[in-house]
């Protein structure tokens, strides 16, 4: 036999609730339970919902128990937590505590550690995942170390790290070598160039023309070969010179 519907909705009611919903699926069981207020039967609501006649009986089921909340998509509660609030509390003690190096064998404790610890303790065999989620929710965080070699040598990061070279600075003795010497400190130099006197406009009366009348003067070169010339006419006055 079909389960009846709660008495205190009808069609109309459904209707403008699912009219008013932003929940799809909602909407849609609502519509199909107002067509079974409306004489509809279960199969012809299957129809409208998309569904089978045992998913119509359950909306039905979940709708006399909850109302119009109860054809809401919930979230399912998933598997219960292993760890209950007396074990939390025991764990809780035994982080703040800390370990004993020469009970528990290390300095910190560890994720599988405190696996081990709850499986001596308790019985209670729980992942790594689950522990960290447990133990974030309990406000402590995972500290993880920084990766070390295990050849690595501290002479030899102190003789290979580089250091910044020195700021350099003009010396002092220097300067002062430069200004005893010339007397005065020297000035930088203007970046204007003289003119030269063969340039411009004046170069016609810079350059003046040698004068004919005016002997040309002889090098040195040229008296050296002119004084020899003679010295060779002169001792050997039967042969001429070559040109």
């Amino acid at each position: 036999m079909p389960v009846p519907l709660r008495t205190d909705f009808d069609a109309k009611a459904l209707r403008a609730i699912a009219r008013t919903t932003k929940d799809g699926p909602q909407a849609r069981r609502l519509l199909a339970l107002a067509a079974i207020y409306d004489g509809a039967t279960r199969t012809a609501a299957a129809r409208i919902g998309g569904v089978t006649v045992q998913i119509v009986r359950d909306w039905v089921v979940k709708f006399n128990a909850h109302g119009p909340e109860g054809l809401v998509n919930r979230k399912p509660p998933g598997q219960p937590s292993k760890l209950t609030d007396a074990h939390r509390a025991a764990l809780q003690a035994i982080v703040e505590q800390g370990p004993i190096p020469a009970i528990h064998g290390v300095v910190r404790w560890r994720l599988i550690d405190l696996i081990q610890w709850l499986w001596e303790e308790f019985r209670i065999s729980i992942s790594k995942q689950t522990l960290s989620r447990e133990l974030r929710a309990m406000n402590y965080r995972k500290l993880s170390a920084r990766p070390r070699h295990h050849a690595k040598s501290e002479t030899a990061v102190s003789a290979f790290k580089k250091t910044s070279r020195p700021v350099w600075r003009r010396s002092g003795r220097r300067s002062a070598a430069s200004r005893s010497r010339s007397g005065s400190p020297m000035r930088r130099g203007s970046g204007r160039r003289t003119r030269s006197p063969g340039a411009g406009p004046n170069a016609a009366r810079a350059r003046q023309p040698r004068k004919i009348s005016e002997p040309s003067r002889l090098t040195s070169s040229a008296r050296f070969v002119r004084r020899r010339g003679k010295a060779w006419v002169s001792s050997s006055p039967g042969v001429r010179p070559r040109a």
